[in-house]
């Protein structure tokens, strides 16, 4: 599997407020009221992202802080195993979430683009460009806490690879 390029999350969040734009600027008086609340489940989602990121963090150096090692004494209290499958169904998330968050981060910021400009001609511009703030801020936190997770789930390369020596 590899790690999401941020490049390609870059490109989809600009296009996507470029496309948003446009869908704005044409039916902007067709759109219910934006009420702040809307991108908060994007701010929730980042959360759980970035407790669980911590925790897996926590977990994985505790299990290799007590991995045996060659001319070490074996430990004496093992730390709870963490299962592969989670690892991988993590990462799997983190990168699914990285991308919604993009999306999300374009179409907020493209609602941005017309009411920003609007806000002494349109009377809903105000509430509206606080909620595409508010959607802005935790789509790219959202965004962040997957990545991180993504980072977390990495396999870290063997010592014996890091220290240059040979395995028999």
């Amino acid at each position: 599997m590899t790690p999401v390029r941020r490049r390609d999350l870059l490109v989809v969040a600009v296009g996507l407020a470029l496309g948003a734009w446009l869908l704005v600027r044409v039916g902007y008086q067709l759109l219910p009221k934006m009420d702040w609340w809307l991108p908060v489940p994007l701010g929730v989602l980042a959360l759980a992202e970035v407790l669980g990121a911590r925790t897996l963090a926590v977990r994985l150096a505790a299990e290799r802080e007590h991995r045996p090692r060659p001319g070490r004494p074996s430990p004496v209290a093992a730390a709870r195993p963490v299962e592969p499958m989670l690892v991988a169904r993590l990462a799997v998330l983190a990168q699914a979430s990285a991308y919604v968050g993009a999306v999300f981060a374009g179409c907020w910021a493209g609602l941005l683009l017309h009411t920003v400009p609007a806000l002494d001609r349109l009377a809903a511009a105000p509430g509206d460009t606080v909620t595409g703030v508010l959607g802005v801020v935790l789509s790219v936190a959202l965004v962040a806490a997957a990545l991180w997770l993504e980072h977390v789930c990495k396999v870290p390369p063997d010592r014996d690879e890091e220290s240059g020596t040979a395995r028999a």
